[in-house]
């Protein structure tokens, strides 16, 4: 897998996420607690222990990305750290699939960066890694994420009953699907155009 790998796109850059993010990821986590909680990974009963740190967190996710199986990028904004963008789940072979999971502070909410970052990171996955499928689990209750996934013009696959333990109880969610011979232009293209036609009518 190509990674450490950085992408950019205008003020938009997806890079490695590294234990130096420390400081900027907690102080961006705890402004945006309100805004974030609804919506994360928790850990069941019995299910292990999640990481202690932010310091383990950014460990696991790099020997994750080594070992081929994830690639945990920071999102910037002109500079500065404004939230992740995760493709995990990553299997080769027959299935050459992963998902797809992403954050960002609120201050940077409604601006189109997380439709572009998501973007960007799936035409790397279909261009260079050469994956073919990429899923994104969302929710119903979250509109936020439903509107990335509407922007990017992935198509419902299908609904799947306490998908993952999230809040503190297992949630149901809805499941986005996109082939590589879906987007041949690739997704950033789509975004851009799609901007352009809004813009025009």
């Amino acid at each position: 897998m190509a990674w450490p790998v950085t992408l950019h796109h205008g003020p938009l850059t997806l890079r490695p996420l590294r234990a130096g993010d420390r400081a900027a990821w907690t102080e961006l986590r705890s402004r945006n607690g309100d805004w974030l909680r609804p919506w994360e990974a928790t850990m069941p009963p019995g299910g292990g222990a999640r990481p202690t740190s932010f310091r383990s967190l950014a460990h696991r996710l790099t020997r994750m990305a080594r070992r081929g199986q994830a690639m945990p990028f920071a999102i910037e904004v002109d500079g500065r750290f404004a939230g992740q963008v995760t493709v995990n789940n990553i299997v080769r072979g027959s299935a050459n699939f992963a998902s797809i999971g992403y954050w960002i502070g609120q201050e940077h909410a409604g601006r189109g960066l997380i439709p572009l970052a998501v973007a960007l990171a799936i035409d790397h996955c279909f261009r260079v890694e050469g994956l073919h499928r990429i899923e994104v689990a969302i929710r119903p209750e979250n509109t936020n994420s439903l509107r990335v996934v509407e922007k990017l013009g992935l198509e419902r696959c299908g609904y799947a009953p306490r998908y993952l333990h999230i809040n503190g109880a297992w949630r149901d969610h809805v499941l986005f699907g996109i082939t590589a011979e879906e987007c041949p232009g690739g997704l950033v293209a789509r975004l851009e155009a799609s901007k352009t036609q809004s813009s025009q009518e």
